[in-house]
């Protein structure tokens, strides 16, 4: 099984496939290649930053939007995005202006509000709780840290940061997650070894 983890300047590329290999992955390629992207067996998307730098960077590599979504949406591959990586499955962002996502999944990122209970970043550990059932997505404390969240449809999980907010999405062979499985040590150990034997 070969899994691709795409490297568009945009993500912490070591430490996420430090964590598939603990999972189990043995056959793990850090690639920029659309060639490579579409040969895969398993694709995941990491990020971290601003919304709209990661959608550009990702744009700027030629012939990897569309190898992606041959892959993912044409033929099935099971795909995870982490947290920008989640984030950018969505149809639009709204940080530093408005920036076009790969629409994948209906809905759009905007800034958490800030309150006295909650601040901003959302930062730290806290509950993962499902909403519906998905063989991935179980109940469980994850870390996380970002400003911006999802809204709109297909969420799986929520966390609580003075109100519900976004944990997961999916539908069909496409998982993202706001937290960082690659930080929340046992739980993000068993989420990507369920990602590594997921036949969707």
């Amino acid at each position: 099984m070969t899994l691709a983890l795409i490297d568009y300047g945009a993500g912490n590329l070591h430490s996420v496939a430090n964590a598939l290999a603990a999972a189990g992955c043995d056959d793990l390629a850090i690639t920029a290649d659309p060639r490579a992207v579409a040969r895969a067996d398993r694709i995941v998307l990491p990020g971290v930053g601003a919304f709209g730098a990661c959608a550009a960077a990702l744009c700027a590599i030629p012939g990897m939007i569309e190898a992606m979504e041959a892959r993912v949406l044409k033929q099935g591959a099971p795909f995870l995005g982490v947290c920008v990586g989640m984030q950018l499955m969505a149809e639009a962002g709204d940080e530093r202006g408005t920036h076009a996502g790969l629409g994948w999944i209906p809905g759009r990122v905007s800034h958490l509000t800030p309150t006295p209970a909650a601040k901003v970043p959302h930062m730290g550990w806290n509950d993962v709780v499902p909403t519906i059932s998905h063989p991935l997505i179980v109940p469980g404390e994850a870390y996380f840290l970002h400003s911006y969240a999802f809204a709109g449809a297909h969420v799986l999980a929520t966390t609580d940061h003075a109100g519900p907010v976004t944990a997961a999405i999916g539908r069909d062979n496409m998982l993202g997650v706001q937290f960082h499985p690659e930080k929340s040590q046992s739980y993000g150990l068993a989420l990507l070894r369920r990602f590594l034997a997921w036949k969707p």
